[in-house]
């Protein structure tokens, strides 16, 4: 079969691999219908990924068919339409079972295509390990490209704007507006917020935003526009979905006393210089982290079954998995329009 392999700093091969076996009775065969890039693989791409390995299949963003199971696996049989949460758990434990992948008890919490661990959905099949709980059917009333948007972008934003505190009547920013931050954007106003700043240096970004019904505005101006706005009171809550140290310290600045900053953008710096006392006098709660897709999914699939979140409309590019190298070079350069590119089997 072929996958797209990470083989050093932009350099992604579209190559023959073995096919996938069954490594435990627990396990399950997914031939892939659709995966998608996500911009922590932009990480691995440009040589500062997860792992020092390099000859492994990337990509943690799929939906498929199940091919094989193990003959422990009772939730899903072959012939399922199923999603995987890129957020990987033993399926077991307490924490697990209550959908926090990250507390597994068992240590077992993980990513597909962060390194050759577990290698990744990229590919024409995968395997999908502790299956009954890691390959997730398709409801009812959701399509492949939505349950897509699901399996990470559509999670991560969702878990950023709970962090972020967000009640009806609040006023946020959302700082960065790729994929994540625009569903951020439209997750923000279903919680119930009054007003949405949308910041970003890309124009086209921002217009989208406003199409969600957001303030857009360059990150050289959201400051004092914000200021002067809200005289001097500034925002309630803030989402970072970008990652990286200057956009984190936008967000702190753009908070008001008692506010809340939500970090989701994957940090890749080993050190930060936290402004502990202007955090500590404004009284700011500060929280950042990874998603847990599987303990977000019970309230995202009605949302968007009822058409209130449609993660689908950032879709921008859809690929054929050999051009994959393609979808990675556009996708870092943001060609034409690049925001989330689908890749499909050939």
């Amino acid at each position: 079969m072929k996958a797209l392999l990470y083989n050093g700093p932009r350099d992604i091969g579209y190559e023959s691999v073995d096919d996938p076996a069954l490594q435990s009775d627990h396990d399950a065969i997914v031939r892939m219908v659709a995966c998608s890039i996500c911009g922590s693989d932009l990480h691995i791409y440009h040589g500062h990924g997860f792992s020092e390995d390099v000859g492994f299949c990337i990509g943690h963003e799929a939906v498929g068919e199940v091919m094989e199971v193990g003959r422990s696996v009772s939730r899903v049989k072959t012939g399922d339409l199923v999603m995987m949460p890129a957020a990987v758990g033993c399926g077991a434990c307490r924490s697990c079972l209550a959908g926090n992948v990250l507390g597994c008890d068992t240590s077992s919490g993980t990513c597909y295509g962060l390194s050759s661990a577990l290698q990744g959905v990229q590919a024409d099949a995968f395997r999908v390990p502790a299956a009954d709980m890691n390959a997730v059917r398709l409801p009812d009333g959701i399509t492949v490209e939505q349950a897509l948007m699901m399996t990470d972008a559509l999670s991560t934003a969702w878990f950023g704007a709970r962090n972020a505190d967000i009640k009806p009547g609040k006023s946020v920013a959302v700082v960065g507006l790729g994929p994540i931050g625009l569903m951020a954007v439209e997750a923000a106003y279903v919680m119930g917020a009054q007003i949405v700043y949308a910041i970003d240096p890309i124009a086209e970004r921002r217009t989208l935003a406003e199409q969600a019904g957001a303030v857009a505005l360059d990150p050289a101006e959201a400051i004092e526009t914000i200021r002067d706005a809200t005289k001097g009171r500034k925002l309630d809550c803030v989402i970072e979905a970008v990652g990286a140290e200057k956009t984190v310290d936008l967000a702190l600045r753009l908070v008001t006393k008692r506010g809340t900053v939500s970090v989701i953008g994957v940090q890749q710096a080993r050190r930060y210089a936290f402004p502990l006392e202007r955090a500590f006098a404004g009284g700011l709660t500060f929280r950042l982290g990874t998603c847990s897709v599987p303990e977000e999914l019970p309230a995202l699939f009605p949302l968007v079954q009822s058409g209130r979140l449609r993660p689908e409309r950032y879709i921008s590019h859809r690929l054929p998995l050999s051009a994959g190298a393609e979808a990675y070079a556009m996708f870092d350069r943001r060609d034409n329009g690049a925001l989330k590119m689908v890749l499909t089997p050939d």
